[in-house]
C-alpha cells in the first residue's frame, strides 16, 4: 500500500499531532512503510528575523527542536516501526510539500487546526495549501468535535 508516510508535527501544541502519528503507525505496520516525522521551523535565518536574535540562537533552536522531535518519536512511535525525524526551516506549507516530494511520500497524514473564518482568510490554511500542492494521498485529521 504505502512505502513512505509523511507526518508533519507541531511540537508547540501538545496533543495536536498525536492522532496523526497514531494513524501513521497503523498504516506503517500494515504495509511496512517508513514514517517521516517533520517539524518545520519558521524562517529564522531570514535577515529581518535573525537580526533580533543572538548569533547562535538559530543553531540552538534547531538543536533543541531536533531533541524534542526525537523525544516525541520515542513516546509515540513503537521501536518496531521504522521512522526518520527531520527538522527543517521555511514556510510551513511549502516545506511540507517539498519534503513530501523529496522523500517520495505516498501518504501525508496531518492534523488541521480549527480556525475562524477570518484566520483562514488572512493566514490561509496550511492543510489546504498542502492538499492543493502535495503529491500523493493526504489524510487530514480534523479537531475533535467537528
Amino acid at each position: 500500500m504505502y512505502t513512505h508516510i509523511l507526518v508533519p508535527v507541531d511540537l508547540n501544541e501538545e496533543g495536536f499531532g498525536d492522532k496523526a502519528v497514531e494513524l501513521a503507525v497503523w498504516h506503517a505496520r500494515q504495509s511496512d512503510a517508513v514514517i517521516h516525522l517533520l517539524n518545520v521551523l519558521p524562517g529564522i535565518h531570514l535577515a529581518m528575523v535573525s537580526n533580533y536574535f543572538p548569533k547562535d540562537a538559530a543553531r540552538k533552536m534547531l538543536q533543541d527542536t531536533q531533541q524534542n522531535l526525537k523525544h516525541f518519536a520515542e513516546q509515540h512511535i513503537p521501536a518496531d516501526v521504522r521512522h526518520i525525524e527531520t527538522v527543517s526551516e521555511g514556510k510551513i506549507w511549502s516545506t511540507i510539500v517539498d519534503h513530501a516530494r523529496q522523500v517520495k511520500a505516498d501518504l501525508i497524514i496531518m492534523p488541521s487546526h480549527q480556525r475562524s473564518t477570518i484566520d483562514k482568510l488572512v493566514l490561509g490554511s496550511v492543510a489546504a495549501k498542502v492538499v492543493e500542492n502535495a503529491p500523493g494521498n493526504i489524510l487530514i485529521i480534523k479537531p475533535e468535535g467537528l
